[in-house]
C-alpha cells in the first residue's frame, strides 16, 4: 500500500509540474532576450496546425529543445502569434532592423487561437495582402466550449438554471408593453367561445392559465404533470457516477470511482444517493378525443396566427429574440399537449442543479443578441435578406412607380446591398479557408469587388442609354468617396473605438508603410490623365458675359472645366486614350508585385510562422464548416445575381434624386453610393480594432483603397474598351486634390507605427470636412 501511494503521489507531481511548465509558457520571455536585445532571432509566434495540413503541406517542425528560441504550444487548438505592433524579428530579418532597439523592446505580442485547421487558415488570410479581411467564423463553434453568455443565447428555453436577482428588468416590461397584454387578451377573448362549447371545458380552462402565464412568463415554468420530477438530482461535483445493476428491492445507485477520486485515498469509496422512483408512462388519448379536434380547428388557428405574428416581430427586433423562441416553443409544443398536461407554475429562487421543463424565460431582451448567428449567418444580415425580395418584387412589377415612388424603391435597393455585400463576403472568406492560396487569391480577385463594379457598370449603362454624362460623374464621385471612405473615415472610427478601450494601440508600420506606397501608386496613376488634361487641355466655360464697364476682365464666366476634345478633337484618341490604357496595365502590375512581395519575398514583415504540434492532435480537433466549398461558391453566384439586380434598381430610380434633389450630385455618390456597400467591412474593422488588433482594422481600408485604385478602375477601363459607355479617366479638381490630401495625412499617421483616439479622431473631422466641401459644392456641369 505505501508503494501505491508513493505511486500515485510521483504521478500527481508529475502532473501539476507539466500543468505549470503549459500554463507558464504561454507568457515565457526569455531573459536572456531582454538583456541582449536583439542579438537572438525569437520565432515564438507560431499558428499551431496538423503536420498535414492539406493546403500548407508537410512542414518541418525544430525539435523541441529547452535551448531553442522557438516555442509552440502542444495543444489541440491552433494558435496564430502576430505582433501588435509588428516589428518583430525573424529568420529573415536583416542587421538594418537593429536600430529600433526600443521599439522592439517594447512591442508585445498576441496569440489569437483557432479552434481548428480551417479557422486558423481564415486568421492567416487575413493577415496576408489581397485578401479580405474577415472577422466572423466559417465553422461552427461547439456549444460547450462557448461561454456562459453564449450559452443563453442559443438554450432552448427548456432548462431551468439556479438564478439570483429578481426578474423585473427594463425588458420584460417592454415584453409586456409590446406583447404581452395583447397575446394575454386574446386568449382570455377565445376562452367563453370553449366553455361555450362545453366538451372543450378544459381547453378553456388552459387558455385562462395561459393567458396568465403570457402577461408575465418570468420566473414561471410550463411542465407536464405527468413527467414532473419530485426534485432535482445532483451529482457529487469530484466523482463520475457509473451507474451499475440495481436492486429493485433498494432504490439506490452504486456509483463506483472512475478514476477522479483523491489519489491519496487507499481503495476506491462507494457513494450512494437515493434517485426518485420513475413513474410508469401510460399512452395518453389526447388524439382520440372529439375536443381535440374541435380545439384544432376553431382555437388554434387563430393562436397560431397570433404566436406566429409575435415570433416574427420579436425576431426582427433581434434584442427580443427569447419571445421568438417563447412563442415558437408554445405554438409547436404547449397548444398540442393534452390540456390536463399542461402545467404552470412558479419558480422557487432556491434551485439546486438543473431541471429540464417545456418551457421556462427569465428575460425577454438581451443585448448580446448583436452577435447571434444561425448557420454562421449574423442575424442582422439574416433579417435583411427579405428585403432583397422586397426590392426586387416592388422594382421589377411597379415599373411606372404606381404604388411605390422612385426614392422608396432606391432607398430599398441601397439597403438591400448591405446584406448582400455581407453574404458575398462570408462566401470568399469560406472558400479561401477551405482552399490553398491559389483558389483563395483568384476568389478574392473575382468576387472581393464585385459588389462596387456591378454598380459602376450598371450606372455607366444607364447613363449611356439615357444620352447623359451625368451617371459618369456620378461614377468618379463614388469612386473617390469610397477612396476617401476606406483611407480616412475607416481607419479613423477603428481608432476612435478601440483607442478608447485600449489607450494606445500599435500597429505593423511596415506593412501599413506596404500599404501607403501603393496608395500612393494608386493616387498617381489614377489621377495621372487628370493632371495631363490640366496641362494640354483647353479651359471651356459653359456661360461667359461681357462687362463693358470693366476694361480689365471684359467677361465674367461661369461652369468652367478642362476640356480636351473642344480645341483638339484627336487629342483623346492619340494622347489620353494609350495613356489611360498604359495605366490600366501599370496599376495591375503593381498590385501583383504587392502580392509577390508581401505573400512571397517578403512574408516576414507580417511576422506570420507556421508549425505543427507534437501533441498527438494531427489536425486541430474536430469541426463542422457552416458552408462548404460548393455551397460557398453557389451563394457567391446568386448574391452577385441580386447584387446587379438591385444595382440596376437604384441607377434606375436615382434619376429624380438627382434632377430634383437640393443636395449636390456629388455629394449622394461620394456618400450613399461609395459608402452603403462599405458597411460589412467597417463592422469587421470595428470589432477587430475593440480585440487591440488594430493591424487588421487599418489593413480593411487600405485593401479596398489599393483594390479600388488597382482593380476596379482598370476593370472599367477594360469594360469602356469593349463597350463605349464614354467613360474617361478625368477627375475634377474636387477629387483630386482631396484624394491626394488624404494620401498624405494618412501616411503622416501610419509613420510611428502606434495610435490612439486623438489621431482616429482627427481623420474622422478631416473626413467629415471633405464631405462638407462636396455638400456645398456646385452640381456638376453635366447633371
Amino acid at each position: 500500500m505505501s508503494d501505491r501511494k508513493s505511486l500515485l503521489k510521483q504521478a500527481e507531481g508529475e502532473n501539476v509540474r507539466r500543468r505549470s511548465a503549459a500554463d507558464s509558457s504561454e507568457n515565457y520571455i526569455d531573459p536572456e532576450l531582454h538583456r541582449h536585445g536583439h542579438q537572438r532571432h525569437p520565432q515564438t509566434d507560431r499558428l499551431c496546425v496538423g503536420p498535414h495540413h492539406p493546403e500548407l503541406g508537410t512542414i518541418t517542425t525544430p525539435s523541441p529543445e529547452p535551448s531553442s528560441s522557438h516555442f509552440c504550444h502542444y495543444s489541440p487548438k491552433c494558435f496564430l502569434a502576430v505582433h501588435k505592433a509588428g516589428h518583430g524579428t525573424s529568420a529573415r530579418s536583416t542587421p538594418s532592423q537593429y536600430a529600433e532597439e526600443g521599439w522592439h523592446e517594447a512591442t508585445t505580442k498576441t496569440t489569437i487561437r483557432a479552434e481548428n485547421e480551417v479557422e486558423a487558415h481564415r486568421e492567416a488570410n487575413n493577415y496576408k495582402f489581397g485578401f479580405r479581411k474577415w472577422k466572423g467564423n466559417v465553422t461552427e463553434r461547439p456549444i460547450e466550449e462557448r461561454s456562459d453568455i453564449a450559452k443563453e443565447l442559443y438554450a432552448d428555453l427548456s432548462v431551468v438554471k439556479p438564478r439570483q436577482g429578481s426578474v423585473v428588468s427594463f425588458g420584460n416590461i417592454v415584453y409586456v408593453i409590446l406583447f404581452g397584454w395583447w397575446i394575454s387578451l386574446i386568449y382570455i377573448l377565445v376562452c367563453p367561445l370553449l366553455y361555450l362549447t362545453y366538451i372543450c371545458a378544459p381547453y378553456g380552462k388552459l387558455c385562462l392559465k395561459l393567458a396568465w402565464y403570457f402577461i408575465w412568463p418570468f420566473g414561471k415554468s410550463v411542465e407536464k404533470a405527468s413527467d414532473k420530477m419530485k426534485g432535482p438530482t445532483v451529482i457529487p461535483s469530484r466523482s463520475e457516477g457509473v451507474v451499475e445493476d440495481r436492486d429493485n428491492d433498494d432504490s439506490r445507485v452504486h456509483v463506483r470511482d472512475n478514476g477522479t477520486t483523491p489519489l491519496l485515498v487507499s481503495s476506491p469509496v462507494t457513494v450512494e444517493f437515493p434517485v426518485p422512483q420513475l413513474q410508469v408512462k401510460t399512452t395518453s388519448k389526447h388524439w382520440c378525443r372529439v375536443s381535440t379536434y374541435i380545439w384544432l380547428i376553431l382555437c388554434y388557428p387563430v393562436l397560431a396566427v397570433v404566436h406566429s405574428l409575435a415570433s416574427v416581430l420579436s425576431w426582427i427586433l433581434i434584442f427580443t429574440i427569447p419571445v421568438s423562441k417563447m412563442n415558437a416553443r408554445t405554438l409547436a409544443t404547449v397548444l398540442l399537449m393534452a390540456p390536463e398536461d399542461v402545467q404552470i407554475r412558479k419558480l422557487e429562487k432556491t434551485i439546486e442543479g438543473e431541471v429540464r421543463v417545456i418551457l421556462c424565460c427569465y428575460q425577454a431582451a438581451n443585448v448580446h443578441y448583436i452577435k447571434y448567428t444561425v448557420q454562421g449567418i449574423n442575424i442582422f444580415a439574416l433579417n435583411s435578406l427579405p428585403l432583397v425580395f422586397v426590392t426586387l418584387i416592388i422594382g421589377y412589377t411597379d415599373r411606372t412607380s404606381a404604388y411605390f415612388s422612385s426614392e422608396v424603391k432606391f432607398a430599398t435597393a441601397i439597403a438591400s446591398i448591405i446584406p448582400l455585400s455581407y453574404y458575398i463576403g462570408m462566401g470568399i472568406a469560406s472558400i479561401s479557408a477551405q482552399s490553398n492560396f491559389a483558389v483563395g487569391a483568384v476568389v478574392n480577385a473575382t468576387f472581393g469587388s464585385i459588389t462596387e463594379i456591378t454598380f459602376y457598370i450598371t450606372a455607366l449603362l444607364q447613363g449611356y442609354n439615357a444620352a447623359s454624362k451625368c451617371y459618369e460623374d456620378i461614377v468618379k464621385a463614388a469612386l473617390t468617396g469610397t477612396l476617401l471612405g476606406c483611407i480616412l473615415f475607416i481607419p479613423g472610427i477603428c481608432m476612435i473605438i478601440g483607442g478608447i478601450k485600449h489607450r494606445e494601440q500599435r500597429f505593423n508600420s511596415r506593412s501599413a508603410g506596404v500599404s501607403s506606397a501603393l496608395l500612393f501608386i494608386s493616387v498617381g496613376g489614377v489621377f495621372a490623365p487628370t493632371l495631363f488634361s490640366k496641362t494640354f487641355g483647353n479651359l471651356v466655360c459653359e456661360s461667359c458675359t461681357s462687362i463693358p464697364s470693366n476694361t480689365s476682365v471684359p467677361f465674367a464666366c461661369k461652369d468652367c472645366h478642362y476640356d480636351m476634345s473642344a480645341g483638339d478633337p484627336h487629342l483623346i484618341l492619340t494622347h489620353i486614350e494609350p495613356l489611360v490604357y498604359t495605366i490600366s496595365v501599370l496599376l495591375p502590375a503593381a498590385y501583383l508585385i504587392g502580392l509577390i512581395f508581401t505573400l512571397k519575398t517578403h512574408s516576414h514583415i507580417y511576422d506570420i510562422h507556421i508549425s505543427d504540434g507534437h501533441g498527438g492532435h494531427a489536425h486541430g480537433g474536430h469541426h463542422v464548416v457552416h458552408w462548404s466549398r460548393w455551397r460557398a461558391l453557389g451563394v457567391l453566384i446568386v448574391a452577385t445575381i441580386l447584387m446587379a439586380c438591385c444595382a440596376d434598381l437604384s441607377t434606375e430610380n436615382i434619376e429624380p434624386i438627382l434632377n430634383h434633389s437640393s443636395v449636390s450630385q456629388y455629394f449622394i455618390g461620394v456618400t450613399l453610393l461609395a459608402m452603403v456597400p462599405e458597411i460589412p467591412e467597417i463592422v469587421n474593422g470595428i470589432q477587430f480594432a475593440l480585440q487591440n488588433n488594430i493591424s487588421l482594422s487599418l489593413e480593411v481600408g487600405s485593401c479596398i483603397a489599393v483594390q479600388v485604385c488597382m482593380i476596379q478602375i482598370p476593370l472599367l477601363i477594360l469594360f469602356n474598351a469593349f463597350y463605349d459607355v464614354g467613360f474617361v479617366l478625368v477627375f475634377s479638381d474636387i477629387h483630386l486634390w482631396a484624394s491626394i490630401f488624404s494620401v498624405i495625412l494618412v501616411n503622416y499617421i501610419f509613420m510611428d507605427g502606434k495610435c490612439d483616439y486623438f489621431q482616429g479622431t482627427a481623420l474622422v473631422v478631416v473626413y467629415f470636412i471633405l464631405l462638407a466641401l462636396y455638400f456645398f459644392a456646385p452640381p456638376p456641369h453635366t447633371c
